[in-house]
Order: C-alpha cells, then sequence, then structure tokens
C-alpha cells in the first residue's frame, strides 16, 4: 500500500475554524488552523480535552464542515465522507456485533462495490493475518477483548487502501500494555504498508513514538502552537534523556508560562527537532 509520487501535500488545511452549537451556546473549537500532510507521513495532532484535534479529525473525514477556511485532498475541497479516508474510533463498539470478524473487515469492500466476494474475503483474510487475527476471523465481536476489537477495526480501515487512515485516540482505552503492543503493531504495519497516518491523542509520550511530525495545538480554541518533527524516535527511546527534553519541551508549548511563552522574538530551534513555533 505504498503511497504513490506526489509534487504536494496529500492533505491540506488551510484557516480552518470550527464551531459547534451547545444549548447555551455557540462553541469554537478550533481557530485559523493551517498544517499539511504528506503521502506517508504519520501526522500527529496533539493537545489537550477540548482543543478540537478530534473535531479537525472529522473534518477531514468529511463528517462536520468547517465554518472557515478549508481542507483539500489531493487538491480537492473535502465536502463528505469517502472510502478514501477510513476512520479508527477510540471506541470498541464500532463492529456491528451480529456480523463476524472477518465479515466486519469485508463489509465496507462489498458496501463501497469496491471488490467482489471473493476479492473481499481474500483482501480481507490478507489484513486479518497482519495483524495476528487470521484465527478469529469466524468469530463474533464480543467475544473479542479491547485491543482484538481495535485490531479487527484497522485491519477493516487498511483493507480499503485508503490515501489517508484517520484514527482518534485508538488506544486510549487501553490498559497500559495492551496500549504499547498496538503502538508497535501500529508501527510495524506502517513500515510495511507505509500509509498515510492522521492521528490524534492527548498523550505526549504516544505523539513522540507513533508520530513523524507533531502538530501542537493550545488549549481551547485550538490554535497551532508549533509543528515539529520527530521522526528520530521509537518505542526503545522512553526514558531517554533526549526523549524527556523533547516531552518537556512539547509540555511547555501545550502549556506555557509567561516565562517560556514563545513569542515571535523568541522563535529559536532545539537542537533535537526542527520545529516552527506560532504565536498565539
Amino acid at each position: 500500500m505504498a503511497q504513490t509520487t506526489s509534487d504536494g501535500p496529500l492533505l491540506q488545511v488551510r484557516n480552518v475554524d470550527i464551531e459547534y452549537r451547545t444549548r447555551e451556546r455557540q462553541v469554537r473549537a478550533t481557530h485559523d488552523v493551517s498544517f499539511d500532510v504528506w503521502p506517508g507521513d504519520r501526522f500527529i495532532l496533539l493537545g489537550p480535552s477540548g482543543c478540537g484535534k478530534s473535531s479537525l479529525l472529522k473534518a477531514a473525514g468529511g463528517f462536520l464542515a468547517p465554518r472557515g477556511g478549508e481542507m483539500l485532498l489531493e487538491g480537492q475541497r473535502i465536502r463528505a465522507p469517502g472510502p478514501e479516508r477510513m476512520m479508527v474510533f477510540q471506541e470498541f463498539d464500532q463492529l456491528p456485533p451480529w456480523k463476524t470478524v472477518l465479515e466486519n473487515v469485508m463489509f465496507p469492500l462489498l458496501a463501497s462495490r469496491k471488490a467482489t466476494r471473493a476479492q473481499a474475503r481474500d483482501t480481507a483474510l490478507h489484513f486479518l493475518d497482519k495483524v495476528g487475527l487470521a484465527d478469529f476471523a469466524d468469530v463474533m465481536p464480543h467475544m473479542l477483548s479491547g485491543g482484538m476489537k481495535q485490531r479487527v477495526a484497522i485491519a477493516r480501515a487498511l483493507a480499503m487502501k485508503p490515501r489517508i487512515l484517520l484514527m482518534d485516540e485508538p488506544f486510549a482505552a487501553l490498559d497500559a500494555l495492551t496500549r504499547r503492543t498496538m503502538q508497535e503493531e501500529l508501527l510495524a504495519l506502517w513500515e510495511e504498508e507505509r500509509f498515510t497516518l492522521l492521528f490524534v491523542t492527548h498523550s505526549i509520550e504516544e505523539a513522540l513514538v507513533v508520530g513523524s511530525r507533531i502538530l501542537v495545538l493550545s488549549p481551547h480554541p485550538g490554535r497551532v502552537r508549533a509543528e515539529l518533527n520527530c521522526h528520530q524516535y521509537s518505542l526503545n527511546d522512553y526514558g531517554s534523556e533526549a526523549f524527556q527534553h523533547a516531552a518537556s519541551h512539547i509540555h511547555d508549548l501545550l502549556f506555557p508560562t509567561t516565562a517560556n511563552d514563545p513569542r515571535p522574538e523568541q522563535k529559536q530551534e532545539r537542537a533535537y527537532v526542527a520545529a516552527t513555533l506560532h504565536s498565539s
């Protein structure tokens, strides 16, 4: 599933404002957010709760229309959901419970008419094998653990061979050991398939190990505070001095004090990472 070479970004987000209405008031989730996702990126949207990172992901998926600005996929404005953008959610109940594991993975291939039943079966079994669940093809979802359900959801998404895979805190509800295993498996899948990933998390450590690039968003409403390269880190770097320094720097970007709030006249690149800082 290697991405084809492109002269430009796969996904372009331009000056996006997202708003939604509650019973009491209109809420602005993001303000003037811009970034590019290139083919093969593992691009992380990182920020505290309420910063609009999941809203940005839903807008990229075509489920939520921005109030201002635009999102372009391969130069075309995103106006609705499409099979070239597959999403994996945090919730374990995203699998229809009346379908077997195999039927769940086959379903979008058949519904979109991208494959015959025989082709869908072969593709589904291939990706179930990739996530280590080939032996569970005929099992019903209620018989699976949370981590196994997420593996099925990832297999279902990758089976569609999307242009971009959207993941909304997919490991947040898992225990620490399972979360680490899932992170390892996702990175192994990326090494094999080289898909483009847009991934939402509020964990600094997860952002550093899963991502190749991180967009740091400020607390509500979400504004871009910085864009960082982090491809040099892996799960083996947990606890290292460089890793802890990077995590501390990102924490300061997320929750600045008067002393370390990045202003235009203070824009400096750290030695370990190429950073673009944005004043808010």
